[in-house]
């Protein structure tokens, strides 16, 4: 479609501004397009009226702009932080080199798997443990690739492995920096304007020029119909807070009922509860986020009792036999009153069947959950999960994966895969995973049917599937969007696009 603007000719009627007219003598001054930091030295204006004045010339069709983007690789403070002590698999193929006992202690427990693995990847180590160089490991000169390559990166330099960088991006050592430089010059009708060196003229009338008549004696600017006027963008949703309100539509849909929990939670209800051992790794600081200053409570009545009886693999009061043998130590209230940052909805359901909910029900819920992880493309320390339970007699393990592929199938994603897998609160357990189309296969369906250690405590007598999608993974196959970062991103110019 042709420009309404093309059926006028060249602007004859155009009056600029001292700022525009400065702005447009430094654009003629020079022999080329001139970039857009250079132009507040030249006209020694501000940044913000250069932006301004510009803009105005480019709307006047007295300037054009060329707009180059550029991503740029640079290092995280973290990645600052292994350049000068050495990546955590550097540091450990140099105390296993060294002959030092317990050298994979040289690592902070966050650290140490991922040196492992790269270093048996690159044939440094022997399988198992402990840990051993193998006889035909690579020689000790030279870097590591990730090494290389990051360092290549701090200096600017063009080329890297690609691999390596997305290793590094994954691992939060990196990131890349969109910039977006102008270009400025003057237009044709730009380059031979006449530039008047009047006064400057009145633009829009002030109360205070009508009160004292100046208006009567200044000269105005003329009105230029052909002028473009800004694009007023209307209000919309955030398109991640918008797929999950149409995510909980289909829930309702199939009968659910939504249920809601605090964000500060104790470890009765985020973990005990769900029988995990109060020595379980997942409760360690490297997973979970503790609060101080912040005292818990257990819930009253007898709740509190029949989980510390099933952890101590006593019979629950009225019983005769223990439901299993329980774990191997003694359960501690005062660990079960400490306040967490809640890291799994799980510790919903947990509350939802405290209310002994008759059967059947179906109960979900979506919220916020918050872990230590190291950020990259599908890990953040605040996550979206949509945990569920259905509960009624006769289901199976069966219908948890139904409900996984009818979910998919719902928000447009094709297959599931499934395969066995362990967790402390239900059995049998799966994992659900969807294909993404640029980081692969990704866990976004876990769940399982809840153990008896879990439900009897609660007074559930009929079997109960759970799971606690992962939605904001979910989500990002759904959109299209490659980073989970990029879900809670305020760049408007992608948001008014409807894009993430």
């Amino acid at each position: 479609m042709p420009d309404p603007t093309d059926e006028f000719p060249a602007p004859n009627t155009v009056d600029l501004s001292p700022l525009e007219t400065a702005v447009l003598k430094v654009l003629r001054s020079r022999t080329g397009p001139v970039a857009e930091e250079e132009v507040p030295r030249a006209s020694g204006l501000s940044p913000e009226e250069v932006r301004g004045s510009l803009q105005r010339l480019r709307s006047k069709r007295l300037a054009v702009v060329e707009e180059i983007h550029e991503a740029t690789l640079r290092p995280t403070p973290r990645g600052e932080s292994a350049l000068s002590q050495g990546l955590p698999e550097r540091r450990l193929l140099d105390a296993l080199r060294s002959q030092r006992a317990e050298a994979e202690e040289a690592l902070p427990e966050e650290e140490r798997s991922a040196a492992i693995g790269n270093l048996r990847r690159l044939g440094y180590l022997e399988p198992g443990m402990p840990l051993r160089l193998r006889p035909d490991a690579p020689p000790g000169e030279g870097e590591l690739p990730q090494e290389a390559t990051l360092r290549r990166i701090a200096q600017g330099t063009a080329a890297h492995d690609v691999a390596s960088v997305r290793a590094l991006e994954r691992r939060g050592l990196v990131r890349t920096d969109h910039i977006t430089r102008r270009r400025w010059a003057p237009s044709e009708v730009g380059a031979t304007w006449p530039i008047e060196e009047a006064g400057e003229r009145i633009g829009p009338l002030r109360g205070e020029m009508l009160a004292s008549g100046a208006w009567k004696t200044g000269s105005f600017r003329p009105y230029d119909v052909r002028a473009e006027v800004p694009f007023v963008f209307g209000a919309r949703p955030h398109p991640y807070p918008s797929w999950l309100e149409e995510f909980e539509e289909i829930l309702i849909g199939l009968g659910f009922e939504q249920a809601e929990g605090p964000l500060v939670e104790t470890e009765f209800w985020n973990a005990d509860v769900l029988f995990m051992p109060q020595d379980h790794p997942s409760r360690s600081i490297h997973d979970v986020l503790h609060l101080t200053g912040i005292e818990g409570r257990l819930p009253e009545g007898p709740v509190a009792d029949r989980v510390a009886a099933v952890h101590e693999g006593r019979p629950l009061p009225g019983a005769t036999k223990p439901l299993s043998l329980g774990w191997t130590h003694s359960y501690d209230p005062r660990i079960a009153a400490r306040s967490v940052l809640r890291s799994q909805t799980t510790a919903v359901s947990g509350r939802y069947l405290a209310r002994a909910p008759e059967p059947p029900f179906r109960m979900y819920s979506i919220d916020r959950n918050f872990r230590f992880e190291a950020l990259d493309a599908s890990h953040h320390i605040e996550f979206g999960q949509c945990e569920g339970v259905v509960g009624q007699e006769g289901i199976s393990i069966r219908h948890l994966i139904g409900i996984f592929q009818s979910l998919a199938k719902a928000i447009g994603i094709g297959e599931v895969r499934v395969r066995p897998s362990y967790f402390p609160f239900t059995e049998p357990s799966v994992e659900g995973y969807v294909k993404h189309p640029r980081l692969g296969w990704i866990e976004v369906f876990p769940g399982g049917l809840f153990r008896p250690e879990v439900l009897r405590p609660l007074g559930i007598e009929v079997p109960v599937a759970a799971w606690g999608i992962g939605v904001t993974r979910l989500a990002m196959v759904a959109l299209g969007c490659n980073d989970i970062r990029e879900l809670f991103q305020d760049d408007l110019g992608r948001l008014r696009d409807g894009r993430v």
